[in-house]
């Protein structure tokens, strides 16, 4: 067992650092909002500390889930920041869906000051979370990869190297482009069939069980039909993630026309109020 802090107490990070608890961890966590710091040590034991570096101080492992580029490298750097308090040989483990270029960036600096440096973004949402179900896709050194890959067993259904350091945000960035495309088809699939009069429930069973069958579709067509979208990953966030992946593809000359159009179709969803809705809302902005 390992002694472990935990950065980062949103949908993702509360239920991760609690799986890690409940493998027999010891786990320190920070949240920037300490009541959710109180709330977990309350759930699950470990203890609290208020700044990263507090954390951070005698951790072989240091695990990160917070919001975007700016929030990843305010916990990192800095007086207070975890790369400050953490021993030489410990590894940081990133599990935020953040650009590649601040992956490469911290990475840099962590391997500066002896510190191993994961990226190991996650999909599967806050129910994959919640039952220790994600898919966890790595960038860093074999080495690295080899002894943390165990620690993040405690929540992973799924969890590969996907090569360097960067690797694993550019593969979190594929999912990302592919379920922007599927969920936008899916809305249009349901909307399609209610404008005609069908049983969604019928048409479901019958297309899931062929080419057209998709997570999204077995377990979002209840909600999507039901205009309930108080769950899952925020639009938010999707667009921040969608912002990243049009960006490293002007980087790397690519073009992603879908992802494109799927983008502006969250922001049309954005503006009617639903940034915090789940991504399926997308179907909203087809009955508008």
């Amino acid at each position: 067992m390992a002694k472990i802090a935990f950065l980062g107490l949103g949908v993702m990070g509360y239920p991760m650092a609690g799986h890690l608890s409940k493998a027999g961890h010891e786990v320190t966590v920070y949240n920037r909002s300490t009541g959710k710091a109180r709330d977990w040590t309350a759930e699950y034991g470990g203890d609290s500390a208020p700044t990263p570096r507090e954390a951070a101080k005698g951790a072989e492992f240091v695990m990160a889930c917070v919001g975007n580029d700016d929030d990843l490298r305010s916990i990192c750097l800095g007086d207070d920041g975890a790369f400050a308090g953490m021993d030489r040989t410990a590894i940081f483990v990133d599990h935020t869906t953040v650009s590649a270029r601040v992956t490469r960036e911290l990475a840099e600096v962590a391997s500066d000051k002896g510190i191993g440096y994961v990226d190991a973004p996650v999909s599967g949402g806050q129910a994959g979370a919640e039952n220790g179900q994600l898919s966890v896709m790595c960038g860093g050194s074999q080495d690295d990869f080899d002894r943390a890959e165990p620690v993040i067993d405690a929540y992973a259904k799924i969890c590969r190297l996907m090569g360097p350091v960067g690797a694993g945000q550019t593969t979190k960035m594929c999912n990302q482009i592919a379920i922007a495309g599927l969920v936008q088809a899916l809305s249009e699939s349901l909307r399609f069939a209610e404008a005609s009069e069908l049983d969604i429930e019928k048409v479901v069973e019958v297309i899931s069980q062929g080419a057209a069958g998709s997570w999204q579709m077995v377990n979002r067509h209840k909600t999507m039909a039901a205009g309930a979208f108080d769950h899952g990953f925020a639009v938010d966030w999707m667009r921040k993630d969608l912002g990243i992946c049009l960006d490293t593809a002007d980087d790397i000359g690519v073009s992603l026309p879908v992802t494109a159009l799927v983008d502006q179709f969250y922001k049309d969803v954005q503006l009617m109020g639903g940034g915090r809705w789940d991504t399926s809302s997308l179907i909203a902005r087809l009955r508008d």
